[in-house]
């Protein structure tokens, strides 16, 4: 039974990639006749693409709290290569994304078209991502971001990365914090985190091998940048993500040194 439960699901995200493949000839062609569609279309286009491959994950999702009605920085916690297909079902957004993500098959391709901002790990060049970012927003174009700059075992929260708030505060934009969960029988999901030197097919083939698990999405009060630190704004989203993940207790046990790093 567990057999044929992983070909039957591999068999429909086939399908699903299937379809990015058509909707990555279809932008291709339009380049090559010189009928470029706008960076806003390709958004939508992504977004519904990204809806039907989480219609293909093994996941039961729920999501609570309000989309925003006006574009905002989004900034989440970041436990899965999952987390992007799962946000970027919500509404159209671009994404900031490590450099390897660019060379992807299919993905990379289709993240790049759909306006994703590109940052090399230890790249150095904050002064330049700040203004992209500030740029992207300038734009009125949704950017989520995942500040801890890496992923987790879901069970923790890393330091949220001041220096990529900055652009939302050169803005005046607000900040949509978003709590990213996957649970497995009430308890932290152990088969979904993507961390380490973990590959995506054998991640892919654990999670198909295994019965459904649950992801909450948490939208939370937007926090406005006007007048603020960007350590001090990272550290309040941080705050505000641990209080929705782990509880009262755990936040008020963050180390205030955080609310310092840059």
């Amino acid at each position: 039974m567990p057999k044929l439960r992983v070909f039957a699901r591999l068999a429909r995200l086939c399908l699903v990639l299937l379809l990015g493949l058509c909707l990555a000839s279809l932008i291709a062609l339009g380049e090559r006749l010189g009928l470029n569609a706008s960076v806003a279309r390709r958004q939508r286009w992504t977004c519904l693409f990204m809806k039907r491959l989480v219609a293909a994950l093994p996941f039961e999702v729920r999501v609570s709290g309000e989309l925003p009605q006006r574009p905002m920085l989004w900034v989440s916690n970041h436990v899965s290569w999952t987390d992007i297909p799962l946000l970027g079902m919500l509404l159209p957004l671009s994404f900031l994304s490590k450099a390897e993500v660019r060379h992807w098959p299919l993905a990379g391709w289709l993240a790049e078209k759909a306006g994703t901002l590109f940052i090399r790990r230890g790249g150095g060049d904050s002064q330049r991502l700040r203004e992209q970012i500030g740029e992207q927003l300038g734009l009125a174009r949704p950017l989520l971001i995942f500040p801890e700059g890496t992923t987790t075992d879901g069970r923790q929260l890393r330091t949220f990365h001041g220096r990529l708030l900055a652009g939302a505060i050169d803005r005046g934009m607000a900040v949509q914090p978003v709590a990213i969960q996957y649970l497995r029988s009430g308890e932290a999901d152990p088969i979904a985190p993507f961390i380490g030197d973990d590959d995506l097919v054998s991640h892919l083939l654990r999670l198909f091998a295994e019965p459904r698990g649950q992801v909450h999405i948490q939208l939370l009060q937007p926090i406005g940048s006007v007048g603020k630190e960007r350590a001090a704004l990272a550290f309040q989203a941080q705050q505000a993500i641990h209080l929705a993940l782990f509880g009262v207790e755990e936040v008020e046990q963050l180390p205030r040194r955080q609310a310092r790093a840059a």
